[in-house]
């Protein structure tokens, strides 16, 4: 019997077919150092957590753009899946074709940016006593060569081969049981004086009463290449040896505790200081610029030597911005915005480099710009900050200092020449003699924050700031307390307070030159989502109550709006691919408002949870018009 043969044109496939599955899937393209360098320049991928060492969050792509922003829609979406769903507030990366998310509760995923497939996920294996303050977040990756990055809950950083998401190395940094976490996204840097490439990254744990810390390590190995601290006195690492100590050996910025047994300073000993948000990098100056987190204990009086004024104490290096050598991990200057800080006002908001003309002088500026949790909005000399200004805060770093929200309570301004705060008494008072706390105040902004972590934007098309901020406040009083390793190490009492009824959320467009408040945009419920500026002239955010929305960025007319059917509370990116340009942003309520929110629980309690991953496009006959 005769076996029917194939067609020739059907063989040549079946042939051809056969080949191409014999032969091994070309692997994606190594991400270079160029690469990440010109992240703000280049279209067709994300590759740095703020699109960009400045961390400006702007965007030139303009296929999207004021005139046809109303006609985009969906063009997948992913679940991440289980019922882990809870506080998605990762920043994305994009490379060759390629979206990598982390998500709540330490996992990572792979994604096809074209079709929603995941590709590869990798989900670490947490204990179960770890000890996250503020939910189980996690704020985005970081991307080199064959390699993506992300830090952990227990307290370590995982290396993934970006192909497969098989592990690479493991780090554990810091001890979990005691309070150490880690949230944000870690950073690329290149030492320019040796030409090393490094990964950055910080821990978090303030809350629970230890020292935070700021790490670079060898991408390919994981092995640490020095450590900084950020309190005064504590001693950093160099090459795996103690280098020198932050700021004076003695820490005059803390005050002895002649109670303590061991004879060391307690708080200083427990003296918070995190640095748990994401760097950026002033390359001409070899500098990461970093925020440092607030002190420990909460409790402004433990901080401060017996029967003395607050305003005395520093509590150096904590609640300011940190400018650390890329070569060594030394501490070349610092800016604090709230010395002593009692209020958990911290200082880890983006801090966002920029250059300006000076107005009065036509002399351009290289500054940075930062928007606290104090409710102040920061201009600081980022050249003579990395040159040695700040020890503590000295005259010519400070440029400017302007309200950004209305209603606060703790300071009336800033002294340029000093660069402090001008405090108007709001520090809540310790408890008196034989009572369990000290009589409330009444603060705004509350710990929440003017903003707080979700990062704000800059658009050098618009010369503006667009800050995701908040109007609400809280009732304050002291509490005794003990250190305890691994409990809660606060001191303080709270409830979180509405400051005005018709809203909650305000997003404000500030100019960096006077302060002044170009426009602003008011939301029923709070604003936890950071903000994407683009040249099609475009603000794009998330909102609480699920939507994903587009502003015009030089009046703040809401332009577009989609529901995705959780709280946003993430950051939005976009890139180009295949010609088209597309915004990312993931969907799922959660982070510190439901679990802090007081007065706010009425509001939160509103929005189911979730965890997906949204992508958006214009169709092509509208894209093309």
């Amino acid at each position: 019997m005769r076996t029917k043969q194939p067609a020739p044109r059907l063989r040549m496939t079946v042939a051809a077919l056969a080949a191409a599955l014999a032969l091994p899937v070309a692997a994606a393209s190594n991400v270079t150092w160029d690469d990440i360098a010109n992240d703000d320049k280049t279209t067709g991928d994300v590759l740095s957590y703020g699109l960009g060492l400045k961390a400006q969050r702007h965007s030139t792509l303009k296929q999207v753009n004021t005139k046809n922003v109303a006609g985009l829609v969906p063009a997948w979406t992913f679940s991440f899946g289980g019922e882990k769903q809870r506080g998605q507030e990762g920043q994305v990366l994009v490379h060759d074709g390629v979206i990598y998310a982390t998500a709540s509760y330490s996992r990572f995923f792979a994604i096809d940016a074209r079709s929603g497939k995941r590709l590869w996920e990798y989900e670490h294996r947490l204990p179960d006593d770890i000890r996250p303050c503020c939910d189980v977040v996690n704020r985005g990756p970081a991307i080199y060569g064959d390699k993506v990055f992300f830090g952990t809950l227990d307290a370590s950083i995982v290396a993934l081969d970006k192909n497969t998401g098989k592990v690479a190395w493991k780090k554990k940094f810091a001890d979990h049981k005691v309070g150490y976490t880690m949230t944000g996204a870690p950073f690329i840097v290149k030492d320019q004086k040796s030409g090393k490439i490094l990964l950055v990254h910080g821990s978090s744990g303030d809350e629970f009463g230890v020292v935070g810390w700021l790490y670079a390590r060898d991408p390919d190995t994981g092995e640490e290449v020095w450590a900084r601290p950020l309190v005064e006195g504590h001693v950093g690492r160099l090459n795996g040896k103690d280098s020198t100590p932050t700021g004076d050996a003695k820490a005059p910025s803390w005050p002895n505790d002649p109670n303590s047994p061991t004879g060391k300073v307690e708080a200083w000993s427990h003296g918070g200081g995190a640095p748990w948000q994401t760097a950026s990098f002033d390359a001409e100056n070899n500098t990461i610029v970093i925020g440092a987190g607030n002190p420990a204990p909460w409790n402004t009086w433990k901080r401060t030597a017996q029967g003395d004024d607050p305003q005395n104490w520093d509590n150096l290096f904590t609640s300011g911005q940190a400018y650390v050598d890329a070569s060594t991990g030394e501490l070349k200057g610092f800016y604090q915005h709230t010395p002593n800080d009692a209020w958990d006002f911290s200082g880890n908001n983006s801090i966002i480099l920029f250059e300006y003309k000076d107005p009065k002088t036509g002399k351009q500026v290289k500054a940075s710009a930062h928007a606290d949790r104090n409710g102040f909005f920061f201009v600081t000399d980022r050249d003579k900050l990395a040159n040695g200004a700040g020890y503590p805060n000295k005259p010519t770093s400070l440029i400017g200092a302007w309200p950004f929200v209305d209603g606060i309570t703790w300071a009336s301004g800033f002294d340029l020449k000093t660069g402090k705060p001008i405090e108007k008494g709001n520090r809540p008072p310790a408890p008196k003699e034989g009572a369990d706390k000290g009589d409330s105040v009444f603060v705004s902004p509350p710990f929440l924050g003017g903003t707080n972590w979700h990062p704000m934007s800059y658009s050098p098309d618009t010369g503006l700031f667009y800050i995701p901020a908040n109007h609400w406040a809280m009732d304050y009083w002291t509490e005794h307390l003990t250190y305890k390793a691994g409990s809660a190490y606060l001191g303080q009492g709270f409830r979180i307070k509405r400051l005005f009824d018709d809203h909650v959320g305000v997003l404000r467009a500030i100019d960096p030159k006077s302060g002044k408040i170009a426009w602003e945009h008011k939301e029923k419920f709070p604003l936890w989502a950071g903000t994407l500026t683009t040249a099609g002239g475009l603000i794009f955010t998330g909102t609480s109550d699920g939507y994903v929305k587009a502003f015009d960025a030089k009046n703040g007319k809401e332009l577009w709006s989609f529901q995705t059917g959780s709280g946003v509370v993430s950051v939005p990116v976009t890139w180009e691919m295949d010609g088209e340009q597309y915004i990312g942003i993931q969907s799922g309520y959660g982070g510190a408002v439901p679990l802090w929110g007081g007065d706010m629980a009425d509001l939160t309690k509103q929005v189911t949870q979730g965890g997906s991953m949204w992508v958006f496009k214009l169709p092509r006959q509208v894209a093309s018009k």
